[in-house]
Parts: C-alpha cells; structure tokens; sequence
C-alpha cells in the first residue's frame, strides 16, 4: 500500500509540473503573438543618433534657431506653445534684439487703458507666444474636429520622443490594401491607429532658411525636433553642465574620503587582540 501511495504522489507530481510547463508555454506563445499583432497595428520609430543624446552633448544650437523658423512658419498655423515665451529665446537662439523683433511681430490684447477700454499693442519679451485659436472649439471647427495639441512639450508627452516626431513627420505614405480612411484623414504607420488628420506638414523646400542651409524634408524635420526638445527641456545643458561639475567634485570628495578612512581606521584595523587566560594557583 505504500509503495503504492508513494507511485500515485509521484504521478501527481509529474502530471502537475506538465500541466505548469504547458501553461507556462501556452502564456508566452499567445504573449508573443499579441505582441506580434501590437506590432502590426502600430510602427514604433527606430532610434536615431542625435547629436544632443550623449551623456556630455548639449544641443545644436543653430538647429534650434532654423527650428525655431520652421515652427513660426509651418507649425504655428495650427499648434501653439503656450508655456514659452519671447524672453526664452534670448541667449539660446536669438540675441535680445532679434527676441524683442519677433515679439513685436505680434499683437498682444493689454488694458485697460485710461477710459477702461482693452487695446492691442506690439508684443514684448515678456509675452508668452500666441495662440494660433482663441479656443479649443475655434481649433476643432478648422481642423475638422481634431484639436492639434500644443507643442511645448511634446518630445516628453510622447513615448520615442524626438524620434517618434521625427518619424511622424517623414511617415506619410498612402495606407496599405484594406485600409480605409475617412474624409480628411491622412495614413502614417508612425500614428496609433495610423488615421491622423494632420496632413503632411513639411517637404522640400518649403521654406527657405535665413542662414543658407538646404531645407530637405529630413533637415527641416531634424532642426524643428531639436527646437521642440529644447522648449519641453530649456534647461537641458544646465543640467548636464552641473552633473559633470558635481560628479567631478564627487570624484575628489570620493578620493580624499578614502584616504581619510585609511588614514583613521589603519590603526584599529591592523592591531591584533590576544586573549591570555587568567592562570590561577594550585
């Protein structure tokens, strides 16, 4: 009978550690094919080799004046940047006197004056960039419904960051075979969905830049990503300035300490203990 008890255990076992192993390999399979599927649906952007992606690179700061130029002429009709204003732009792409020129291009509501009445005037470093809308309704009736989100930060909004905006800009093609789009949708591999109402914004030559750089696809694509960087992240090469100015006196600090705990605890560490027994008389 024990023996025979013993057996049953054991084929319970071995019956219970298959049925794991083929539960276990039923959940990857069917986890590989969703992912496979996922993979379908929604082209993730390949990473790119940007030149502000290193440890110790700061951003291309002539790339971010020629973004700056794309955004005003392309991408402001439709997108604001609402949380960036004029004065950003000083020391960083445009001097004080080129930032207060292209605040003074637009019109800012101000008031009230003397009689109480609200008035427009020229705009100041001060002022924060203007909407394209008043309203997010007034966005949606010209956009047929689709309200374009604001762009100030963007990069950090979406999963791939510049990479997914640099794609997605460059990703328009016509949609494959059994796809249909409806009125005023364009097809982009790089959209969830692939539906996007924003048709394509840039191609060659669309704008001429000021300093002489040929305005490709790619290049204007290239130079607004590294703007719209800069605007989710102003502090972006501050903040790699200060880390190697903290690791570099982490470093020293790091080296005098040791050298002050050797220093200290050679003593105690390098001494012996003897334990004599007391010996007592007979």
């Amino acid at each position: 009978m024990a023996t025979t008890g013993v057996a049953m255990g054991a084929g319970k076992k071995a019956a219970l550690a298959a049925l794991g192993m083929f539960s276990g390999v039923g959940g990857a399979v069917a986890y590989k094919l969703d992912q496979s599927v996922r993979a379908d649906l929604t082209l993730h952007p390949p990473h790119l080799a940007w030149s502000h992606s290193g440890p110790m690179d700061s951003l291309d700061h002539s790339s971010i004046r020629r973004g700056y130029q794309v955004y005003k002429q392309v991408c402001a009709a439709c997108h604001s940047l609402r949380y960036l204003a004029y004065r950003n732009l000083v020391g960083v792409s445009h001097t004080e006197a080129e930032a207060k020129a292209e605040a003074e291009e637009s019109q800012s509501l101000d008031g009230p004056d003397e009689s109480g009445e609200m008035f427009m005037r020229p705009g100041k470093l001060s002022d924060y960039f203007p909407k394209p809308f008043p309203n997010d309704a007034a966005a949606a009736a010209a956009n047929n419904g689709a309200i374009p989100p604001d762009l100030s930060y963007i990069v950090l909004a979406r999963h791939g960051g510049e990479d997914y905006i640099y794609h997605l800009l460059n990703g328009y093609c016509d949609p494959p075979a059994g796809i249909e789009l409806r009125e005023g949708q364009n097809f982009n591999p790089y959209f969830p969905g692939g539906a996007i109402g924003m048709g394509a914004p840039i191609y060659n030559e669309i704008i001429e830049y000021d300093d002489g750089t040929p305005a490709t696809q790619s290049q204007l694509a290239k130079d607004v990503c590294t703007f719209l960087t800069w605007t989710a992240s102003p502090e972006h090469d501050m903040r790699k300035k200060m880390a190697i100015k903290a690791l570099s006196i982490m470093a020293l600090l790091g080296g005098f300490s040791y050298y002050l705990k050797r220093h200290k605890w050679s003593v105690i560490k390098s001494r012996k203990i003897f334990y004599t027994p007391k010996v007592t008389a007979n």
